[in-house]
């Protein structure tokens, strides 16, 4: 067996174990999308222009074709390690996902746009490193949902935020608060919610991921203000379930914004 396709087979096992290891986490039925949370980080110079040509070009038409869609690409503007370019990449079929790096060399078109980053020599790389971790959607919020302003290459902010939790005990019942109200409490604060997910292979697990938009820093504010004084907030995070101890241990909190050809 070719080392290319014994790789394709043992990630299309990975994929069928964590297919059927998250099924039994779906009580009503409804299909979650899988997420990969891709980052490249760069150094500023020739390597942005570089991989933002890369991928525009030849990524997300390539992933598109696979059925990985809408792509969301975002430039981190606070956070630590900048420069560092966001990918969002969302697909119905884990292994899809997990195997649509390997399949990008059987793609002509693909392999023709990609040349540049992909031959980059040794001595000028076209990045510094990628790294990546995958995610499934939460029940209660299945689908990437992208913010009115995509439509309209309106003006909008994101904010990516991952919940570390000190056991998994903490972690779910995190989870479950998103599901007995959160969700209703963002939309009276009037947040646009794009997607929220559990890890499944990442770093600092136990933790949770979701996006949020917002038209700029102000608006932000303004809607974590409302959403810290909603009764129904202070009353669920007062709950005896969810206030015996801290469910949360860290938070990870990052400000990005669109690229021009970001699909979200």
């Amino acid at each position: 067996m070719e080392r290319r396709d014994f790789l394709t087979a043992t990630l299309a096992t990975s994929a069928l174990a964590l297919a059927n290891q998250s099924s039994a986490q779906v009580s009503s039925g409804k299909p979650r999308e899988y997420y990969e949370i891709r980052r490249y980080h760069l150094q500023t110079g020739p390597q942005i222009k570089l991989t933002d040509s890369y991928i525009s070009d030849a990524l997300i038409p390539a992933l598109n074709r696979m059925g990985v869609a809408p792509i969301g690409a975002f430039r981190l503007d606070i956070g630590p390690d900048t420069p560092t370019l966001y990918l969002l990449l969302p697909c119905s079929k884990l292994e899809t996902l997990v195997s649509a790096e390997l399949q990008l060399a059987h793609d002509e078109q693909f392999m023709k746009a990609a040349e540049p980053f992909w031959n980059a020599p040794a001595t000028a790389p076209a990045f510094q490193r990628i790294d990546s971790s995958l995610h499934i959607a939460f029940e209660g919020w299945p689908k990437v949902t992208p913010p009115a302003e995509t439509a309209e290459h309106g003006k909008r902010i994101f904010q990516l935020r991952t919940y570390e939790s000190p056991s998994s005990q903490d972690h779910v019942r995190k989870v479950e608060m998103f599901h007995h109200g959160e969700f209703e409490i963002f939309q009276r604060a009037g947040f646009s919610q794009v997607f929220y997910s559990d890890t499944l292979i990442g770093p600092r697990m136990p933790n949770l991921t979701y996006m949020l938009s917002f038209s700029d820093l102000t608006d932000l504010n303004a809607k974590w203000d409302k959403f810290r004084a909603d009764p129904e907030w202070i009353k669920l995070r007062s709950s005896a379930r969810y206030n015996s101890e801290e469910i949360v241990s860290n938070i990870s909190n990052l400000v990005m914004s669109p690229t021009a050809y970001s699909q979200i």
